[in-house]
């Protein structure tokens, strides 16, 4: 129980002397410095990254489908005018 006490007053001692210290505000600088570039670096959030590979998928496979459309009514045209594919 004497050491429990002990160990937490070491580490509010060591806490406080951290809030108090340079370190704290060198932290808090280069939290400020790393916000301010990625603000100017146009990132997209993960879920919008998720939602755009989505969208971009579901694209793909109506795509995928035009395209195979489109070849059998070209084979079709083929076969119904045969002359034309001279």
């Amino acid at each position: 129980m004497l050491k429990d006490k002990f160990f937490d007053e070491i580490s509010n001692k060591f806490s406080e002397a951290i809030a108090a210290s340079p370190a704290k505000d060198i932290e808090k600088n280069v939290r400020a410095m790393m916000g301010s570039a990625f603000s100017k670096m146009d990132l997209v959030t993960r879920e919008e990254f998720e939602i755009q590979q989505e969208v971009l998928a579901r694209t793909r496979e109506t795509l995928t489908q035009m395209e195979a459309r489109v070849t059998e009514l070209e084979m079709r045209l083929q076969t119904n005018n045969p002359q034309d594919g001279i």
